[in-house]
């Protein structure tokens, strides 16, 4: 990862500097100039990340215990492009004293130091690539926004699920179960997060089936969330990102009531990634709407 940076940051020398000036032809506005006997070049559509986001109260909760945060753009120096997006889900917990102000802490804590330790950096004049790894921004993110919890919204407790994405690479720091999905255009689905929950827990060890564990009556129980017990250890993952897939980040109001066929059929066969969201979040009202819904998609076209 540090290497797609510095490569980045390495602006591209020329062999040897040209004997003459060339002479620039005038054009009108809107036309490249061009060089005499020099074919003038295509121009490149640099690779970007397509992003949607939705998100409801649900169909049985007075407020919404919910925060996420979506951040895209794209890194260009010379033939470079490299997109680059930050994108969290938090659920605040239920049944503790402020979830949704420790979901928006949370939320916002994570945001403000990855953006200060890896953009801020490369977007200096020197453009100097940051002091740690990814992996390791993403673990201070995870600490900095469980402190602020604890310091600002006593008693509260949230979920937090963030990807980082440079380049095809991503960096997940997870904590909960708001989950993060991967999916491939033919419909493969891969669940990168794994749920910090009893009944998961309970299934890993072979004591219950996931058919048991959908209908537990702990089926929301965690035994790690943000804001909640010390000390705090995030699952940091590294994946790749590949083109034409799809990212999904939800919480469980989403991926608890609507059946994972679904939401890849969902994703996959509505052509605007903004109508697939809202389609995602409609669903989830039609099944009940039990909890709050959150969703953040992602597409990466080739």
């Amino acid at each position: 990862m540090r290497a797609i940076i510095k490569k980045f940051l390495t602006p591209k020398k020329s062999s040897r500097e040209p004997d003459t000036i060339p002479v620039l032809k005038k054009s009108i506005v809107g036309e490249q100039p061009t060089i005499p006997g020099v074919q003038a070049p295509k121009l490149l559509e640099p690779p970007q990340l397509i992003t949607a986001c939705g998100q409801s109260m649900g169909q049985q909760r007075d407020r919404n215990e919910d925060a996420l945060f979506t951040f895209t753009t794209i890194l260009v120096s010379d033939t470079r492009h490299i997109p680059f997006g930050l994108y969290i889900v938090a659920d605040g917990m239920g049944g503790h004293q402020h979830g949704e102000v420790a979901s928006a802490i949370a939320v916002r804590a994570m945001a403000s130091l990855v953006i200060q330790k890896l953009l801020v950096p490369l977007l200096q004049t020197k453009g100097e690539a940051p002091e740690q790894s990814f992996q390791e921004i993403m673990h201070e993110g995870i600490l900095e926004a469980h402190k602020a919890i604890i310091k600002q919204a006593i008693g509260g407790g949230t979920t937090l699920t963030a990807v980082l994405i440079f380049g095809d690479q991503m960096t997940i720091a997870h904590v909960g179960d708001s989950r993060a999905y991967l999916i491939s255009p033919s419909q493969q689905v891969d669940i990168i997060t794994r749920d910090h929950s009893l009944v998961k827990r309970l299934v890993e060890l072979g004591q219950i089936t996931p058919e048991e564990a959908a209908i537990h009556p702990q089926r929301n129980v965690l035994y790690r969330a943000l804001g909640q017990g010390e000390p705090i250890e995030p699952d940091i993952i590294s994946s790749s990102f590949p083109c034409d897939s799809y990212l999904l980040l939800c919480s469980d109001g989403l991926w608890g009531v609507v059946p994972q066929d679904e939401i890849v059929n969902l994703i996959t066969n509505t052509p605007i990634l903004h109508m697939a969201c809202q389609k995602l979040i409609e669903r989830a009202n039609l099944g009940g709407g039990p909890d709050n819904i959150t969703a953040i998609l992602v597409h990466y076209p080739s």
